[in-house]
């Protein structure tokens, strides 16, 4: 392998390529299932050029497969992550007994499913609607990777007077921590309360940007993520995303 500096590590690399999340790539490397122009490297902080060919072998593509992505509905009084605070994480909710009846995915739950499943993206304590948890890094990757571009669907419950002035900044215009915000598409959904379409999730961003424009959220709810919309999944229960669903 090349040290020169235009170098990448390889496990940087085959996230960049969208082939797994560099957790799962130093997993990868370790046990032997990657190979750089037809050569196995397994060995963890190996460097390759841009121009090198990356390949899985198919141990990885099992591995792959066999790891699950859960929507779930959450509650208001749950975290997105790990316990903080004393409240309880939404994982919790991930039980059989809580499993949707509609869930139509054809995956029979199974407790290793439990292991290594994260939060894809967070939902406010305060707020409810889809939370996406997945044992998949190239899920989690395009759902909240830099480069993301998958819309996220919110209505918010307001309290205050927006001007014309106020919703053209909300819908481009407004920064938060001296950085400009990505143009979102804001529009009244009713008389209190608004629809929010962002491509970003910046912690609290919602709220925060009504704060700005002198608006306070009263309610707010996670109804689509891409091209897959909460439905009528009951609060509180979650389902599999299918095989063949796709964000």
């Amino acid at each position: 392998m090349s040290d020169a500096p235009e170098t990448l590590r390889l496990s940087k690399r085959m996230a960049e390529l969208g082939l797994c999340s560099r957790r799962e790539a130093d997993e990868y490397i370790e046990r032997g299932w990657v190979k750089v122009d037809g050569i196995v490297v397994d060995v963890l902080g190996s460097r390759v050029l841009p121009t090198q060919r990356i390949e899985l072998d198919r141990m990885a593509a099992v591995s792959q497969s066999q790891r699950v992505t859960i929507l779930l509905n959450k509650p208001i009084g749950f975290v997105s992550g790990q316990a903080e605070g004393g409240h309880r994480p939404a994982d919790l909710l991930i039980r059989p007994e809580n499993r949707y009846v509609g869930d139509r995915s054809g995956i029979e739950f199974s407790r290793r499913h439990l292991n290594g499943l994260a939060p894809a993206g967070r939902l406010d304590i305060d707020s409810t609607g889809m939370l996406v948890l997945t044992q998949d890094g190239r899920v989690a990757k395009a759902l909240i990777g830099d480069e993301t571009k998958i819309e996220k669907e919110y209505l918010v419950r307001v309290e205050g007077n927006l001007s014309d002035e106020g919703m053209k900044l909300l819908n481009h215009g407004l920064s938060l921590e001296g950085q400009a915000l990505k143009p979102a598409k804001v529009s009244w959904q009713n008389e209190n309360q608004l629809r929010f379409v962002l491509r970003e999730g910046k912690k609290r961003q919602i709220r925060r940007m009504c704060e700005l424009v002198g608006l306070k959220v009263v309610g707010l709810k996670r109804i689509r993520i891409g091209r897959i919309p909460l439905s009528d999944l009951p609060m509180g229960q979650w389902r599999y995303l299918g095989p063949h669903e796709k964000f």
